[in-house]
């Protein structure tokens, strides 16, 4: 099946809209079809604040209003304890919250951006969406993720080269319960590394330092910017490490 088959088909729905390359061509897409799509971005404290800010630029540049759909995702007890079943927890609780909103708005379907990529087998919260009887279009019509990107480039959205990113949660050891605090901090850190030209990087917390994880090619930027690093993240952790193993796509 094609894209355009499957928004023929269903010309109406809600897409849980994240602000990134999946998404967004989904988004594009389904518009350019002739569908009537309307993006919700549930936001919680693991999104960090240009995911937000990326979601609302693309909706702005397509024409369309983005709903927000508010998420207090630490006050559930399963997702603050941070287990090895976070991510199911999580998704289930934040597309629970925007497939109510969506059928407030009259719209019963709800689509998500996952890919052909994607495996599911190594995605707890894949699980959920089955559950919540979500649609991942991309997935069903074989498209992964370079086809996306390269579809992304012609249609000239500017997220066709955007790095994947994981949610902040991610940075916390798996058992280590999850703070809003801890949580800023390491959006703080990864904020400013990405001021210094860092990109598709991460910053892992490790009892009470940080460790970062950046693509070979970028280690020489780390090493030559390595005391201005020290001095800003040395303000909220007691130690900053470089992961020797590179940080891989």
């Amino acid at each position: 099946m094609e894209l355009k088959d499957f928004f023929l088909q269903h010309p109406k729905a809600a897409l849980a809209f994240s602000g990134g390359v999946d998404s967004a061509y989904l988004l594009w897409a389904g518009r350019h079809y002739g569908a009537e799509i309307v993006p919700y971005y549930g936001k919680t404290s693991f999104q960090p604040r240009f995911e937000y800010e990326d979601a609302q630029r693309l909706c702005r540049e397509l024409g369309v209003r983005l709903r927000t759909v508010p998420v207090d995702i630490l006050a559930i007890p399963l997702v603050a304890a941070n287990g090895p079943r976070r991510c199911y927890y999580c998704k289930r609780a934040l597309f629970s919250a925007i497939q109510a909103q969506a059928r407030e708005d009259g719209l019963s379907l709800l689509l998500d951006g996952t890919n052909a990529s994607d495996d599911g087998a190594d995605r707890p919260g894949m699980r959920a969406l089955k559950e919540l009887e979500v649609r991942s279009p991309l997935r069903e019509c074989g498209l992964v993720k370079e086809e996306i990107r390269s579809a992304s480039r012609e249609a000239g959205l500017f997220t066709w080269d955007k790095p994947a990113y994981a949610c902040l949660a991610t940075r916390i050891p798996t058992g280590r319960g999850l703070v809003s605090q801890e949580l800023a901090l390491v959006e703080r850190a990864e904020d400013f590394l990405a001021g210094l030209g860092l990109r598709d990087f991460r910053v892992r917390l490790f009892a009470e330092g940080a460790r970062l994880q950046v693509r070979e090619e970028q280690t020489e930027l780390v090493l030559q910017r390595r005391r201005e690093i020290l001095e800003v993240l040395g303000r909220d952790f007691a130690a900053v490490l470089l992961d020797l193993e590179p940080r891989r796509p």
